[in-house]
């Protein structure tokens, strides 16, 4: 589950921590990496036991439904939600209950707002109209229906995003990309596999692991080495003229230039360039995007790193520039 582009934001994030925190203990640093990357990991299980746990509260208001219909004589409430084929695997499968188990990381304690899910999906247009239907849903169908209701009632939800921040600071920024993960994981869902359902494994395979690990050492290490090219490119500026987001994302991007020769310079600077947009100024992406490029096309220029680019067919991009020709930051006064 985790996989390079998670990876890569976290050794951003945690790259920029490392200088923010004033320390320089690089184990200590590359510890907080890794467990940073288990409770990305922790938050998926957690994301798919809430569907489990908003079904449940959908049976125990099927259940009253059922008891105040016999009790009066009225007509049974419709059991098409609560028998979904989909939910009942996931309900069901043996690794996500080993996991919970394993972690004790429940929604117990959060009831209320489990409760206020459930009531915001009874109350939307999706689950009216899926109510409405007399026929018999296929597995498919149901596998469907929950991957909408975690699109459009679960990952949308703000009350969520907040509640999960106050669980772990580690989760301010990764619900984004979880959300994928959880996405796929319906998606992969099999009725013929069962309980044994394979969810997404922590790391994909241990290359991964020593992916992060490599890319975090090299940017830390070898910082002075990246600054010096950024500081090339800058002409007369100065390093402390530029957002220090931007700094960090063009250091771990050298480092992955020149540390991993399989990895085509195109990715990286693609990678980069989102998290850029995401993670410092509106106009950030665009300047790295420039001036990764250049110093991407200097460096193989100069026989400095063996890998191939596309001609350049826009402009020359200026290096002390923004895309639009604005400063990266305002010069003071008497400088230009």
């Amino acid at each position: 589950m985790i996989n390079r582009e998670l990876i890569r934001i976290k050794v951003v994030q945690l790259t920029y921590a490392h200088y923010q925190n004033g320390t320089h203990k690089l184990d200590a640093a590359e510890k907080e990496l890794f467990f940073s990357l288990s409770k990305a990991y922790d938050l998926y299980i957690y994301m798919l036991q809430l569907m489990v746990d908003v079904n449940h509260m959908a049976e125990r208001a099927f259940e009253t439904a059922s008891s105040r219909a016999r009790r009066l004589g009225e007509p049974m409430p419709s059991s098409r939600f609560v028998e979904n084929k989909f939910m009942a695997q996931l309900t069901s499968n043996a690794q996500l209950k080993d996991i919970v188990s394993s972690q004790k990381k429940t929604w117990a304690d959060d009831e209320d707002f489990v409760r206020r899910v459930w009531k915001s999906l009874a109350e939307s247009e999706l689950y009216k109209e899926w109510m409405e239907r007399s026929d018999e849903p296929t597995y498919e169908e149901d596998r469907d229906l929950w991957r909408r209701i975690y699109k459009t009632v679960i990952a949308e939800n703000e009350e969520l995003d907040q509640l999960l921040e106050e669980k772990s600071l580690y989760w301010n920024d990764d619900r984004f990309i979880i959300d994928t993960f959880v996405l796929k994981t319906i998606n992969r869902f099999e009725a013929k596999s069962g309980v044994s359902q394979d969810l997404l494994p922590e790391y994909r395979d241990e290359e991964d692991r020593e992916f992060a690990k490599r890319l975090f050492r090299a940017s830390l290490l070898g910082a002075e080495h990246y600054r010096g090219i950024i500081s090339q490119f800058l002409r007369n500026w100065d390093l402390s003229r530029i957002a220090f987001m931007d700094l960090v994302i063009m250091q771990n991007a050298l480092a992955e230039m020149l540390t991993f020769p399989q990895i085509p310079v195109s990715v990286t600077i693609n990678e980069y360039v989102n998290i850029a947009k995401f993670y410092s100024t509106p106009r950030s992406g665009g300047y790295i995007n420039g001036m990764l490029d250049a110093m991407a096309r200097s460096l193989i220029a100069e026989g400095k790193l063996k890998k191939e680019m596309p001609e350049q067919t826009s402009e020359k991009f200026e290096p002390a520039e923004y895309a639009d020709g604005e400063a990266a930051v305002e010069a003071p006064e008497g400088q230009e």
